[in-house]
């Protein structure tokens, strides 16, 4: 039986990525949708996220291996929801915008549903990592042929066709990694506007420029790699 929170929308569980994020953490799991369950990753922290993680009621969940890739893939495998949501949990965005993209995905009408980030206020997204992202878009479209025009970290899909894309990067690759297998298996993408805040603390990938490369490194890394046929099919069956 399928939860609803309410007549048009199913419950999601909502990852959450987690590196000393003790001062945004309030704000963010405040917006979860009621009835969704929040799998905050903890990654390493340092400044008590975990237990202020608990205290607001989200399911915590310890990935020792450091890694954005490493924390995403760690609260895939914790989620038990048909769907699953990611977020980054800096504050930078409002999860309650995930139930539009639950309801796409929920109905039939994409199997990958991302947020197309647009900064709200100046310093919001620094030029170097605008400028890496619009890099690494380019590069998405001549491997893919898929048009996008960000690879943002809010997102949507269902866990099992998830699980079926074999991913393996534990690194700042995984998100685009995420997208690429997905369009190889031939999954409906579709792409959405939302609004970019500035985040809450340091960035520990894009607030540098070295940072920003590194995860460029990354992803550049997982454009070339082959399409992985088995895992893809799997994916694709489970999809539909």
């Amino acid at each position: 039986m399928v939860q609803v929170t309410n007549s048009t929308t199913p419950c999601a569980d909502v990852v959450l990525p987690c590196l000393d994020e003790a001062a945004a953490l309030p704000w963010v799991l405040a917006r979860i949708p009621a009835g969704w369950r929040a799998i905050v990753v903890d990654n390493g922290s340092t400044d008590g996220s975990a237990t202020i993680a608990r205290a607001h009621g989200a399911t915590v969940v310890h990935e020792p291996r450091r890694g954005f890739g490493a924390a995403c893939h760690a609260g895939l495998l914790a989620a038990e929801a048909d769907i699953v949501c990611f977020c980054d949990c800096d504050a930078s965005l409002d999860p309650g915008l995930l139930t539009a993209f639950v309801r796409t995905v929920a109905e039939g009408g994409a199997d990958l549903v991302l947020g197309r980030r647009r900064p709200q206020e100046r310093g919001a997204w620094p030029m170097h990592a605008r400028l890496g992202n619009i890099a690494l878009t380019r590069m998405l479209r001549r491997r893919t042929g898929l048009t996008l025009g960000d690879l943002g970290p809010l997102r949507a899909a269902r866990r099992e066709p998830l699980l079926a894309l074999g991913l393996t990067d534990r690194r700042s690759g995984y998100p685009l990694q995420m997208v690429v297998r997905a369009a190889d298996a031939g999954w409906r993408v579709e792409e959405r506007e939302v609004p970019y805040r500035p985040r809450t603390g340091k960035s520990k990938v894009t607030g540098t420029w070295r940072g920003t490369w590194h995860a460029v490194r990354d992803m550049r890394a997982v454009l070339r790699q082959p399409p992985v046929a088995h895992d893809l099919a799997a994916a694709t069956r489970a999809a539909r």
